[in-house]
């Protein structure tokens, strides 16, 4: 038995096979881009995915049945999750001063107009505004995921939980469709390259957050969390949020003042 209230991890191997995981996943698309081939990206995404499963059982063993994860410790896990959504935004902001670096004072080479000449943006009342309101309504039914596991109603929370996913899928879909259909890429100007690489990151924070839920709603059908034990839920909830309100920021000021 511990006399503290700290949980101090065991050994695992898991950082050690995802660090090696991402080299090959990386390594993989550089040999994807210039040899067209996917084996080594293949085994890098595998081996991504298992050790995200064995590491996310780990901890899910950890705080549900092993009872390491005390108040002491949930309360650590709370400050280490708002610090990560920090830096998260300071990751966004970077890209927002590229946008407004490069909108606000276009110059000469893209034809000191914004949009640059060429350039024909979406129409940001359309499946911008779609998407707008999809995450929107995701952030409603996550909310009442929330409430509901708040006051034990194991249903009903597991009802918003499985609509948020659907709405966070809906989402990714709608966002590949406009990808595929724009009639630009991520080569033309400074344009192409501020929006595609500012929603893209966003888009894969939605697809990370989805996965995240993913996670809470088995979790939630094994009757893993309680009424007041639930931060693996709660942390979701924030990221997911957090994703909201950076693509508010973006549909206002790239898709809309920017067009």
């Amino acid at each position: 038995m511990n006399n503290h209230p700290y949980h101090l991890v065991d050994c695992s191997p898991w950082p050690l096979t995802g660090s090696i995981g991402a080299l090959t996943f990386v390594s993989g698309m550089v040999k994807m881009f210039h040899m067209q081939s996917f084996i080594l990206l293949f085994f890098g995404f595998l081996i991504l995915i298992l050790t995200m499963i064995q590491w996310w059982r780990d901890i899910s063993r950890e705080g549900t049945f092993m009872g390491f994860h005390t108040m002491v410790v949930v309360s650590g896990l709370k400050l280490g999750m708002i610090l990560f959504i920090v830096s998260e935004i300071f990751f966004f902001i970077s890209f927002f001063w590229g946008f407004f670096h490069s909108s606000l004072s276009p110059v000469m080479e893209i034809g000191m107009s914004w949009p640059p000449s060429g350039i024909m943006p979406f129409n940001p009342m359309q499946i911008p505004l779609l998407n707008t309101m999809i995450l929107l309504c995701s952030g409603v039914t996550i909310t009442w995921a929330h409430h509901s596991m708040m006051e034990s109603n194991h249903d009903e929370s597991v009802y918003g939980i499985m609509l948020t996913l659907m709405l966070g899928t809906y989402f990714t879909i709608l966002q590949m469709y406009e990808y595929f259909e724009s009639s630009f890429c991520i080569s033309d100007s400074v344009y192409g390259s501020t929006f595609f690489v500012s929603t893209g990151f966003h888009g894969i924070h939605v697809i990370i957050g989805s996965t995240f839920i993913m996670i809470c709603l088995l979790r939630q059908l094994k009757f893993h969390f309680s009424s007041i034990h639930h931060f693996g839920f709660e942390a979701a909830a924030w990221y997911w949020h957090f994703v909201d309100i950076v693509w508010l920021f973006l549909y206002v000021s790239i898709y809309w003042w920017g067009s």
